[in-house]
């Protein structure tokens, strides 16, 4: 799974540039501020209904993105909600799907409303800062991890020892960081963080199954 991850972005990562590339290369850099840049860039050589293929292309790419977006959000909220740290009803399994309806519900209602009402660059934003401060917390605890629990099993090491979190906290805090002249985005993050820590604390702390046994056994 963690070759498969990192052999993903690997690859990810080489066509984004070999594609920046070629934008370069068709139109000025100048040109491609634009939401669509690659359907500018085809449409510029003189090939418009091309260009309407790769839009359409597009919207089919983000709606597949935003459905499993949504999946993995719903199982996450399961998975916290099986553990203690959120209530039980996020953990309720529908009888006959199979599924956890009431997660879906509220995660489709959630990213329907920030759709409808939210202009697209702070939705922009607040994606990237959530997932920013997500990545930020995983290297973190990473680190955490090697200083207080040297000696525990892992079916998976990071490369690089306590260099690669490092570096992956300190990139992750600069982008987060150049998020922040935006008042929406910074409140929102300030709000997010907040409430997350005193749900918590308030919830989460006491009725963590997996932290009443890690209590049990130190």
């Amino acid at each position: 799974m963690p070759i498969g991850i990192i052999g993903s972005l690997v690859i990810c990562t080489i066509l984004y540039i070999l594609t920046s590339g070629v934008l370069v290369g068709i139109v000025p850099y100048a040109m491609l501020d634009d939401p669509a840049p690659i359907a500018l860039a085809v449409n510029e050589i003189g090939l418009p209904w091309f260009s309407k293929l790769i839009k359409i292309g597009a919207i089919a790419g983000l709606s597949s993105v935003m459905l499993v977006l949504c999946y993995g959000q719903t199982r996450i909220f399961y998975s916290m909600a099986r553990d203690g740290l959120l209530p039980g009803f996020f953990g309720s399994v529908h009888k006959t799907f199979k599924t956890p309806w009431i997660n879906t519900m509220i995660v489709g209602a959630l990213a329907g409303s920030g759709a409808a009402f939210m202009s697209l660059d702070n939705l922009a934003d607040l994606t990237n800062v959530g997932t920013l401060a997500a990545f930020m917390i995983v290297c973190i605890t990473v680190l955490y991890m090697r200083i207080a629990h040297p000696g525990l099993k892992r079916p998976f090491k990071a490369p690089l020892g306590p260099v690669t979190p490092i570096l992956g906290t300190t990139m992750c805090f600069i982008l987060l960081m150049s998020l922040m002249t935006n008042p929406h985005t910074r409140g929102f993050f300030v709000n997010y963080l907040i409430g997350g820590v005193v749900l918590y604390f308030i919830f989460g702390y006491w009725n963590s199954k997996l932290g009443k046994a890690n209590g049990k056994k130190a």
